[in-house]
């Protein structure tokens, strides 16, 4: 038997979502334009998504595609393009109830094949508290997903610190997702933005939540960080040797880094089986999570493929197909019928 299958990195747009989005913000777009049975362009301001793909808002076609992948369960969460830092925080607020309010309807009409987390309005810290506790406590949301900084503004700030310190409290589930990359002047050819720049976005944010203490401080706070973890996984070592050399390190990070690292999750999104590997033998299967990056193309869905053949013991595979997730955030793990592979 095999435990039900839990994607936590799948993103959602529906055309309702856009919308309300629209009513409430004409200026910024939230339009769907040269749309066929693939897809359409996505406009949000002044960022343009070509090829937007139809699985963001087709729930019918995305649960096709969920059940020929063997996923049983999605953790939805919004788009990168709609965070939306840089605009008015009331405004910001809103449009994320908005959205907030349509992930929880669509989990509420598909109990049994989605969760979701909200998203928050990170540029206001205590707009961000009230809606995290809203979107937990009302809404019956698992946690958020955030960017991996704040319109510049690394995750450290110590305006944060109420956002920690809640999410701690709510036991909620953060999903950090890169957006507005660093060195993005340098990495315009070859889609670099996306290959290096969105890992490097990535690397940053779990550092500067490391070496920031945020961990130390609020040991329990589960963090995972799309796409592998970008590079820091891969960097422990050298993390560690600079702690241990230079003294920026040790300002706000009292034990070496490694033992905050280990404390954040990772999705299993590398497209490279030895680095599977390495994540999973080095964290351990229970700090590695399924995920899809659903719809986009720098995702797959042939996630539990990959896992269910990685060369791993089968109670890791299982761990990282769904009983992690489960743990995480609070879903009770049924038995689907699917046997297991051996180990």
């Amino acid at each position: 038997m095999s435990v039900r299958t839990i994607d936590v990195h799948a993103h959602v747009l529906t055309e309702e979502m856009m919308r309300l989005m629209r009513n409430e913000a004409p200026d910024i777009g939230f339009t769907l334009s040269e749309v066929d049975e693939q897809g359409g362009v996505l406009q949000v301001g002044s960022i343009t998504q070509r090829p937007f793909p139809r699985g963001a808002w087709d729930l019918e076609l995305r649960l096709r595609h969920m059940d020929a992948a063997g996923i049983d369960m999605q953790v939805l969460s919004v788009c990168p393009q709609t965070f939306l830092y840089d605009r008015d925080p009331a405004l910001a607020e809103k449009l994320s109830q908005i959205q907030n309010n349509e992930i929880a309807k669509i989990v509420g009409q598909h109990p049994n094949r989605f969760l979701g987390i909200a998203t928050l309005p990170m540029q206001d810290p205590e707009r961000a508290v009230k809606e995290l506790r809203r979107a937990v406590t009302e809404l019956g949301l698992r946690g958020a997903q955030i960017g991996s900084h704040v319109e510049g503004k690394n995750l450290d700030d110590p305006a944060l610190e109420p956002l920690w310190s809640a999410a701690a409290e709510l036991n909620a589930f953060i999903l950090i997702h890169p957006q507005k990359i660093a060195g993005g002047d340098r990495l315009k050819s070859f889609y670099l933005k996306n290959l290096i720049g969105n890992p490097l976005d990535t690397t940053i944010a779990a550092a500067s939540l490391v070496f920031g203490g945020v961990l130390e401080r609020y040991p329990t706070l589960k963090f995972c960080f799309a796409h592998g973890g970008g590079f820091m996984p891969y960097q422990v070592g050298r993390m560690n040797h600079g702690w241990s050399v230079r003294p920026e390190g040790k300002v706000s990070l009292k034990n070496p880094p490694e033992e905050s690292i280990r404390r954040l999750y990772f999705d299993c999104i590398l497209h490279f089986e030895p680095a599977l590997r390495y994540l999973v033998e080095t964290f351990g299967a229970d700090h590695v999570l399924l995920g899809s990056d659903y719809p986009f193309d720098m995702g797959t869905m042939d996630c539990v493929n990959q896992v269910r053949t990685l060369d791993v013991p089968v109670l890791d595979r299982n761990t990282i197909l769904g009983t992690a997730a489960a743990e995480i955030l609070g879903e009770p793990q049924s038995v689907v019928l699917q046997a297991a592979q051996s180990a």
